[in-house]
């Protein structure tokens, strides 16, 4: 427990510093990304407060389904049309980010004036469809921002466009930048929920969206900060020649180490949206207080934070795919023994467990596509990459939704997937890297 206060303390140290130190590009980009996280959990409490707690659970459940639906269809569009526009223009990136928080200022406005009315899920499908490009742009800005400065607070040798140097990616490699990100969003999050919350109860869901579009806003103008890559990033990104565009063309998925790393972390996307609703709804059937639902927020958020401690301090001696497999490993043993005791009380803090393997695991595996795929595909690849973990996060989700499962039977399918998926994940790994 003292090594993981430690290693907490360590990451919170790091960020904080960063993310007031708006001299360097990582702090403007940790900036962006908590006000973007901010929001976006002002627009789940109020469409949680719209869609879920205020109709019957028969009704519920009708329109959680719809909105699942939506929440896979903006990918359509992003994967396609916007990740080859990130890969070719660097410049493009800073551009996208500020279009991404522009666009939900004014949709969260026009999502408050009609929260009753059937205009709200095409608004919604319109939200989402900026929120998941920034997700897609984020994950090809985090190696172009966190460059020359903090690679050398980590000792790290780079090379003349400020790069890690070939052979020096190791050790922390990309983990740690993303682990910083990660919970300076955890920490906005739960600030901004903790005050969407309030402005629920008090005034309503439309208040959220409101404050929600403020907080855009400033979004927007943080966005246009950020710092304009070097001559040498562009050089770096534009060097990708025709035959390795058609490279990644034909295998979209990447090298072997990059493949099975999206399939370790797809089953963990997996499981959050399964288990996220099994509790949900499960609560809603035991008539549970609302004093359940915050708690289990509050341990997810918890563990979410203890697992980014983890990762930041074990990341010199445990390499991202080695994260990755004891995450999935993790969660299977948490899910078992919460199904010998399958109360609410267990399922509470299967969330906290949950939040703080899934938080060891996506970052591990943003790290490892940052380090293996080249600069110039990263933005179709983050794209391509992020459809395939929503759409693994919708079918588990969609399972509790559908059918109502006991908290015993639905903890065993959890533990059964992931302890299959952690055993499968090496094997097949250590064989690929072998060909």
């Amino acid at each position: 427990m003292v090594v993981r206060a430690r290693g907490f303390l360590t990451l919170a140290r790091a960020s904080a510093l960063d993310l007031f130190d708006q001299t360097t590009a990582f702090g403007r980009l940790a900036l962006v990304h908590v006000l973007m996280m901010a929001g976006d959990t002002m627009v789940t409490v109020s469409l949680a407060g719209s869609l879920f707690f205020s109709v019957s659970p028969d009704e519920a459940k009708s329109k959680v389904l719809l909105y699942l639906v939506l929440t896979i269809a903006p990918f359509a569009v992003v994967s396609p049309l916007l990740g080859p526009l990130i890969d070719r223009s660097t410049n493009g990136r800073r551009v996208l980010v500020a279009l991404s928080a522009g666009a939900r200022v004014a949709l969260c406005w026009l999502m408050a004036q009609n929260l009753s009315s059937l205009w709200l899920f095409p608004l919604a499908f319109l939200l989402l469809v900026s929120s998941k490009l920034y997700v897609v742009t984020r994950g090809a800005l985090v190696p172009e921002m966190a460059r020359t400065d903090q690679f050398k607070e980590h000792a790290l040798p780079v090379d003349d466009a400020g790069w890690p140097a070939q052979g020096a990616q190791a050790e922390p490699g990309y983990a740690g930048f993303n682990a910083q990100l990660t919970l300076l969003g955890t920490v906005g999050g739960f600030v901004a929920g903790s005050i969407g919350a309030g402005l629920l109860k008090g005034i309503g869901a439309v208040s959220v969206l409101v404050v929600a579009s403020l907080v855009y806003a400033v979004a927007t103008i943080a966005s246009v900060r950020l710092r304009r890559p070097s001559a040498a990033v562009r050089e770096a990104v534009d060097r990708l020649t025709q035959r390795e565009r058609d490279r990644h063309a034909l295998n979209p998925l990447g090298e072997g180490e990059v493949a099975w790393g999206l399939g370790a972390a797809s089953v963990m996307r997996f499981a959050v949206g399964f288990a996220t609703f099994l509790l949900a709804f499960g609560l809603r059937r035991e008539s549970a207080a609302l004093g359940w639902y915050a708690t289990a927020l509050l341990l997810s958020g918890v563990g979410s934070l203890g697992g980014l401690a983890l990762v930041t301090r074990v990341r010199r001696r445990l390499g991202e795919s080695t994260l990755l497999a004891l995450a999935l490993l993790a969660t299977g043993l948490g899910a078992l023994a919460a199904s010998t005791h399958p109360d609410l009380a267990a399922q509470v803090a299967l969330a906290g467990w949950l939040g703080a393997t899934a938080a060891v695991a996506q970052p591990s595996f943003d790290s490892i596509t940052q380090r293996h795929v080249a600069p110039g595909a990263q933005g179709r690849t983050f794209a391509r990459f992020a459809v395939r973990q929503q759409l693994a996060w919708v079918v588990g989700a969609l399972i509790p939704v559908g059918v109502a499962l006991r908290f015993g039977l639905g903890d065993r399918v959890l533990a059964v997937l992931t302890l299959v998926a952690a055993l499968v994940y090496p094997i097949g790994r250590r064989g690929s890297t072998r060909e």
